[in-house]
Formats: C-alpha cells, sequence, structure tokens
C-alpha cells in the first residue's frame, strides 16, 4: 500500500502558486488514498516565482526594499530571506526587462546597480549565503553597476569613476575594491562589505560573455540594442574582462580572464561578474532548486512523485522544472505522475523523459480567463488528482 507521496508541482503562472498547486493535489490524495503522508515541497526554475516559490515552501520571509531600477529610477524590488541565512533574489526585480520602456530600453545605459542594493540590503539583515536568479534582465553592463554598488570603484585612466551601464566599460582604466577591504584578487569573496558570502546563481544558459555567442550578440537585441551597438558593448565587455583579469592586488601576477566561462554571458554578463569576482557557482535553474530544497531528500522514501506546471508540451523535456523532479525521482525508480493546466504539442515526450502518466485538469470547454481563475484551477487540480490516484491506488 502506497505510504507517501511526494508533490513538486510548478507555479501555473498568472493562476496558482507553486504550494497552492501542491497542496490542492494533495487534498484528494488524502482523499482517495486514505493514511497517506503528503509531502509538498515547492518548486521552480530558477526564473520570475522563485523567490516566492522557496519562501512560502521553506518558511521564509519577502522583503521589501527600495532600490536604483535599470533605467537610474528608484523602483520596489522583493527578495527573500530563508533560514539558516539564505537570500533568495530574482535579478529582475531590480534590473529586469520589464522595468523599462520605449527609450529607456537601452542597454548602453541601463544598469545593474539595484541588484547590489539588493545584496547589501540582504547582508545587513544577516543574509550570507545567497541564490539568485539571473534571467530576464534589461541590461548589458558585465554586472559593473552591482560591482559599484558593493563599494568597488570602477575608473577612468583619469582616476575617475564610470557612469553607469555598459558603454563606459570602454573607458576603465582599474578596478578599486572597497574601503578597507582585504580583498586581494577577483575570486577572493571575502570584503570588508561582504563578509564570508557565498553566491550560487541559477543560470540555464552557457553563452560566454563576448564574440558572436556573447551576451551583446545574443540578448542584446532583444533590449533595445541596434547592430552598431551590440559592436559597442561587445568591444567594452572584452575590455571589461580584461581589466577585471588584471588581479586587484598587483603583487599578485597571476591573470585569470573569465569571460569564455559558460554563463559568463548571462543576463548582459552578470554571470561574469558574479564568478570573476566573487566564485559564485553558476547551475541550471532546476538543479539549483532541487539542491536548495533538498528533494532528493523527500523523494528517496515515497511511493509515487507529483509534478507539473501550467502548461506540458515538447518543450517541458528540455530542462524544465517537471524534467528535473522527474529525473530525481527515476533515479529512485518511483512512479511519476504529472499535471497540467493544459497540454501543448510535443507532449508525448514526456513519457519517454520518464513521466509515466500527465492529466490535462481542465474538466469543461471554459474560457482562459475562468480557466485562469485561482479557485477555478484549484478545484479542477483538486478534481483530477482525486481521479488519477483512485487508479493509481487500484494499480498496486
Amino acid at each position: 500500500m502506497f505510504k507517501k507521496v511526494v508533490i513538486a508541482i510548478d507555479s501555473f503562472k498568472g493562476s496558482l502558486s507553486s504550494i497552492a498547486a501542491g497542496n490542492a493535489a494533495a487534498e484528494e490524495v488524502r482523499r482517495a488514498i486514505p493514511g497517506v503522508t503528503c509531502e509538498v515541497r515547492p518548486l521552480a526554475d530558477g526564473g520570475e516565482g522563485t523567490m516566492d516559490a522557496l519562501v512560502a515552501g521553506l518558511g521564509g520571509e519577502a522583503r521589501r526594499v527600495t532600490v536604483t531600477g535599470p533605467a537610474g529610477r528608484p523602483t520596489e524590488a522583493r527578495y527573500g530571506l530563508l533560514p539558516g541565512n539564505v537570500a533568495v533574489m530574482e535579478m529582475a526585480q531590480a534590473a529586469g526587462l520589464t522595468l523599462v520602456s520605449g527609450a529607456e530600453r537601452n542597454p548602453l545605459f541601463t544598469t545593474t546597480y539595484g541588484v547590489g542594493e539588493m545584496i547589501l540590503d540582504a547582508v545587513a539583515n544577516g543574509a550570507r549565503k545567497f541564490v539568485i536568479g539571473i534571467g530576464g534582465s534589461a541590461t548589458n553592463d558585465g554586472g559593473a553597476g552591482m560591482l559599484q554598488a558593493l563599494g568597488f570603484r570602477l575608473l577612468d585612466a583619469e582616476n575617475n569613476d564610470l557612469p553607469r551601464g555598459g558603454a563606459a566599460l570602454a573607458r576603465l582604466s582599474r578596478i578599486l575594491p572597497p574601503p578597507n577591504s582585504t580583498l586581494a584578487q577577483p575570486l577572493n569573496p571575502s570584503t570588508s562589505q561582504l563578509p564570508n558570502l557565498s553566491f550560487r546563481i541559477a543560470c540555464d544558459v552557457t553563452n560566454p560573455l563576448c564574440g558572436p555567442n556573447g551576451a551583446s550578440a545574443v540578448f542584446g537585441p532583444q533590449k533595445g540594442a541596434t547592430p552598431e551597438m551590440v559592436r559597442e558593448l561587445d568591444a567594452a565587455l572584452a575590455h571589461f574582462a580584461t581589466i577585471t583579469s588584471q588581479p586587484l592586488d598587483r603583487s599578485t601576477s597571476q591573470p585569470l580572464n573569465l569571460s569564455a566561462a559558460p554563463g559568463a554571458g548571462a543576463a548582459g554578463g552578470l554571470g561574469f561578474a558574479f564568478k570573476a569576482f566573487f566564485g559564485a557557482e553558476l547551475v541550471p535553474g532546476v538543479d539549483l532548486i532541487l539542491s536548495e530544497t533538498h528533494l532528493e531528500e523527500f523523494v528517496r522514501d515515497a511511493d509515487v512523485v507529483v509534478t507539473g506546471e501550467g502548461r506540458l508540451d515538447g518543450q517541458t523535456v528540455m530542462g524544465k522544472a517537471p524534467i528535473g523532479v522527474t529525473r530525481l525521482a527515476k533515479r529512485y525508480g518511483k512512479l511519476v505522475v504529472a499535471f497540467a493546466g493544459c497540454l501543448g504539442d510535443g507532449v508525448e515526450a514526456l513519457n519517454e523523459a520518464g513521466i509515466d502518466a500527465y492529466f490535462p485538469i481542465l474538466r469543461r470547454v471554459t474560457t482562459l480567463e475562468e480557466a485562469m481563475d485561482e479557485a477555478v484551477a484549484a478545484a479542477n487540480l483538486t478534481a483530477t488528482a482525486e481521479q488519477a490516484f483512485r487508479l493509481v491506488k487500484g494499480g498496486e
């Protein structure tokens, strides 16, 4: 007889949060299998919704802080504080593409300064370990703005501080660590303002910092860059990488240029800054979230694992959250059931990827607005889960 079911469902965006979806499924699993233990765990892919999922699922606290937005205007950003002095952030809260429009959407000048301000606020509130998703950026400054907010000085040949934005990096002459810092070289994360911090970055791209596959060429156009801007920004980032590879302590002679590292080009080069200055670990988003939520510990002794998201289709197998859960479950030979708001083309690939059975939750023809209503979606998921688990129970 089934004794334990682990449920880790990604959010049904615009409808149900990860935890709400999990609880809706758990309600009817318990009804279908009396006495079963249901463990509901948060799930996300490192992008939008990651912070809310981890705060709700791991007993954290959401905080709001006013930071400098990508265009230089104040904006309110949210991040989470989790037990164990962990901060979970989405860089898009402070420097996301949705925060700029019109003429402001110009990667020559947009900045990651607000990301650094979020980090400082978290440090002031006790955070020492950071989990940060870096998707959806409006910036192409190589993380320079973040560094400036954290106390680094980026100077031109006349010892003037550089203005914010990616274009200014072409004039960079040297980088000074924060005042009274013990930082000897870029890979030493211990400074007076950033004591003993560690960073794990959710990053699903492998692009280098520069070149035809780099930050400027691949992602710049969606942020407003013209072909001429792409060339200017790419050259500026290459120069930034060269200056960064020079040790901050001139007595250390070993250069280290991380511009070709996989993921260095993520978020307009923010991945490069995290890796070069703080030795950050860049991890695929799903893998990072599964690690931080310790899902493997719950899956080991489960009888069934439940996953899903708002839409399941052929693209789901390309590293999305439900497939991350499935791969983990299959490592231990578990039965996997998935639920979705709707199914798309190529969904059959999910069975080949390890999902034993998947179910759409819609029970009748309806409008999109009604289907995405939170109460309706929860009721549909609840009812579908009950019927699915009556079948699962019958197959024991």
